[in-house]
């Protein structure tokens, strides 16, 4: 099978270019126990690795039986950004991903900006996305719906077809299937390899394999 050559790398930005997801993981756990909702470690990782924050609330309050405050998050805030400001690290492997990169990348992430902000600079990586960082806040729809990932591809410019995604999600790369474009997910997380493949989907487990396999 023939690609089209790759001209833009989309990266997501939790658990692919942030070691975050196993911190939100645990911390979620505790909040949503606290909250009436208990998941197991397993589901955690299921359900809600690229969740976007409507579906992470629709499955809480699921589980509890009845609705959530609308402000049900905001005593748990600080609880969240004291782990990351104490844990949080680049993906093993990631700043030698993007050294090697000889054509330009973004990010595209269900995260808000201010969130996505925070993190990358919580990792140094910040400077790198300057003026190349989408969310789901910039859309319609979040992941799995592919406006995001079509919306950076118009913004930078590069047809659908000639873009590359890295997700680490079955949302995500349901996402980037959807937008038309190729998908790379990375299993070196919290999800299971077999929860990534599908069609016009390369799945690995070491991020420094990604250059070669993009332009394999």
């Amino acid at each position: 099978m023939t690609h089209e050559p790759v001209e833009l790398v989309i990266f997501d930005c939790d658990g692919v270019l942030v070691d975050s997801e196993r911190i939100y993981c645990r911390v979620d756990r505790e909040v949503f126990a606290d909250v009436g909702a208990e998941f197991t470690e397993a589901e955690m990782a299921e359900l809600f690795i690229g969740s976007s924050k409507a579906m992470l609330t629709a499955l809480v309050e699921e589980r509890r039986g009845k609705p959530l405050e609308p402000d049900w998050q905001t005593p748990y805030k600080q609880r969240y950004e004291d782990a990351l400001d104490a844990e949080l690290t680049a993906v093993e492997g990631v700043t030698e991903v993007l050294d090697a990169l000889a054509v330009p990348y973004c990010l595209a992430s269900n995260g808000s900006h201010a969130t996505v902000a925070r993190n990358l600079d919580r990792a140094g990586l910040l400077s790198r996305f300057e003026g190349r960082r989408f969310s789901a806040h910039d859309v319609p729809r979040a992941k799995p719906a592919p406006d995001l990932f079509l919306h950076a591809a118009a913004t930078m410019g590069v047809p659908p077809e000639r873009c590359a995604v890295v997700e680490d999600s079955p949302y995500g790369v349901e996402a980037a299937r959807a937008a038309g474009m190729r998908a790379f997910g990375y299993a070196g997380g919290l999800t299971r390899a077999d929860r990534l493949m599908g069609p016009r989907t390369v799945v690995f487990d070491a991020m420094r394999e990604l250059p070669g396999l993009l332009f394999s």
